[in-house]
């Protein structure tokens, strides 16, 4: 089968390999309908993180068909059309319990997320509970709606995560700081949730447009202390009622701290992947802060899926730009020069 390898910092590429088996008893073998590249799938593309030449794609999004599955797995069956959450939940700890299984506590984090998932077929891990099933076969949905399907895999939910720990409420005054796929879903879920203002801090007509079309009411398109003052000046000075960190990065955490008034809830969803923040230096402000990889099979089986199937939602609009999986490395750097937002692979 075809997957995608890890070449150097700016190059990825098509190999050819022996295909996935069934090892343990809840895997479960799926044949990869979309799969796409991630913000996170950048930073070893760009050379931010270290990462060795000739090694396995990052990529962990998919929707796919069961080819297989293990003894263990009772929920999916042969031929049935699934979401692949990156999130492999055990549904049974009490994390899982919860609603926080992207910190299952019945599964090792080796094995409760995907990666390698830029490919023609892969092994899931800890599938029974995990996996959601969609309704009939890919043939039956437009291409519109197959894209919002993949945006089930992680970044629907990983916005809707951001919203969901954040606290946000009917009529609250929300600001998203990040206009990538995740702020963009972050906007989609503010607006899920009530919210009666939405702020959302980009500097990309693209994604300005977008996201007012899913709800935005205002946009600040500066950074840095420019960025805060003119969230507190819309607010009059009081700032948010909940901040949604979509990046990561110590600019924008320290961002999200700023506009939030004191007791907001900053909801971080922003995998941090540069220098970070001291909360102690922000006691004084009573800031809450929440956050952490998405609970996507909690959502998508709760909400979200019946959200898009329903026509009530359509996060599908962030992959701007579709590729063949033998372009892999020109959907990433479509992503990375800005090109497109979210880049998705039409596996063949």
């Amino acid at each position: 089968m075809k997957t995608t390898v890890f070449v150097k910092a700016g190059q990825v590429a098509v190999e050819t390999i022996d295909k996935p088996q069934i090892i343990e008893a809840d895997d479960a073998l799926i044949r990869v309908v979309r799969s796409c590249v991630c913000g996170s799938d950048l930073w070893s593309y760009r050379g931010d993180d270290q990462k060795e030449a000739g090694s396995g794609n990052t990529g962990h999004e998919i929707i796919g068909i069961i080819e297989e599955t293990g003894s263990e797995v009772n929920t999916v069956k042969k031929g049935d059309f699934v979401i692949a959450p990156f999130t492999h939940g055990c549904g049974h700890c009490a994390a899982c319990r919860a609603g926080f299984e992207g910190g299952c506590q019945g599964h090792d984090a080796n094995t409760n997320f995907s990666t390698g998932y830029q490919a023609e077929y892969v092994r899931y891990a800890h599938a029974d509970w995990s996996l959601v099933k969609v309704p009939g076969q890919p043939s039956d949905y437009s291409e519109g709606m197959i894209a919002s399907l993949l945006s089930l895999a992680d970044v629907m939910p990983t916005g809707y995560h951001a919203a969901r720990v954040a606290n946000v409420q009917k009529g609250d005054t929300v600001a998203v700081v990040g206009d990538g796929a995740v702020g963009l879903c972050a906007v989609i879920a503010a607006k899920m949730r009530g919210a009666k203002r939405i702020i959302i801090m980009s500097r990309h007509k693209d994604r300005q447009e977008l996201a007012v079309e899913f709800g935005a009411t205002d946009i600040v398109a500066e950074r840095g202390e420019e960025g805060v003052a003119k969230v507190l000046e819309l607010t009059n000075g009081d700032g948010v009622d909940a901040a949604l960190e979509c990046v990561g990065t110590q600019l924008s955490t320290e961002t999200a701290i700023k506009i939030a008034r004191p007791g907001a809830v900053v909801g971080r969803v922003g995998v941090p992947h540069t220098d970070d923040i001291n909360p102690g230096d922000y006691f004084m402000r009573n800031t809450i802060f929440a956050g952490g990889p998405a609970s996507v099979t909690t959502y998508d089986k709760s909400i979200l899926l019946k959200a898009v199937l329903d026509g009530e939602i359509n996060p599908g609009k962030v992959f701007t730009q579709s590729y063949k999986l033998d372009d892999i490395d020109q959907a990433y750097k479509d992503m990375e020069a800005r090109r497109t937002i979210k880049s998705m692979i039409v596996i063949d």
